[in-house]
């Protein structure tokens, strides 16, 4: 399995301190936590045979439309700011090394055909319920950054910090309300949303951004 993964080398430098804002973070029932979990699991572990199933044709189908190993390991910031590896089936080109800035546009030509047929449809993220089972992930929750776009994001934009005060997510508010975030100014309105889900947290919340996921899928809003 070892050589159909991509991983990259990441420099976990200390995070710098940045700003910070005044954030009141709404309680939480330990009820609430504990069955936010037990669904996070219980998804997950129902997803795994999709997640072997869908493998298993890539391997295949990625020979004639997208060359390069089967899943793409990228370091990312997640709750507490502290790096995880998230996985991902991979959709650009393989590069020894991401160039692209915190505040650059996606490089669109690395994305391959049958690449953008996964990012538009959400199908690159089905390994992520492993991050979900592994405790690294959620369902729902901020979606982590890459980390060397996120140290850069903790030093400029206001309550980015907060926003990693509980575990990032496959899915998120500020994905169904705002689509896709590519920039320092597009971070700034994700955090704000990120925020606002911090604060509404709550099972509505959860049964809100779940159902705008499934029409995002669907619809495509967003995808990039």
């Amino acid at each position: 399995m070892n050589k159909h993964i991509q991983q990259l080398d990441i420099n976990l430098d200390v995070l710098p301190a940045g700003p910070s804002v005044s954030v009141s973070v709404l309680s939480t029932s330990a009820s609430f936590k504990i069955a936010k979990r037990a669904f996070d699991i219980l998804i997950s572990i129902l997803a795994l045979p999709l997640i072997v199933l869908t493998a298993i044709l890539l391997l295949v189908v990625n020979q004639f439309w997208n060359a390069g190993p089967l899943f793409f390991l990228q370091t990312r910031m997640g709750q507490d700011c502290k790096p995880f590896r998230a996985v991902k089936f991979r959709t650009m080109r393989p590069v020894r090394e991401i160039m692209r800035g915190p505040d650059d546009p996606l490089e669109f030509d690395r994305i391959t055909p049958l690449g953008l047929f996964l990012r538009r449809t959400r199908i690159d993220e089905l390994p992520q319920f492993i991050n979900v089972l592994s405790g690294q992930m959620s369902l729902v929750g901020p979606r982590p950054d890459y980390w060397e776009h996120a140290t850069h994001y903790l030093d400029f934009i206001p309550g980015y910090r907060q926003r990693h005060d509980v575990r990032p997510g496959i899915t998120g508010l500020a994905q169904v309300d705002g689509g896709y975030a590519e920039g320092v100014n597009a971070t700034v309105e994700k955090t704000r949303h990120d925020l606002r889900y911090i604060h509404g947290s709550s099972a509505a919340m959860e049964i809100y951004v779940l159902w705008r996921t499934i029409v995002v899928v669907f619809t495509g809003f967003g995808a990039r």
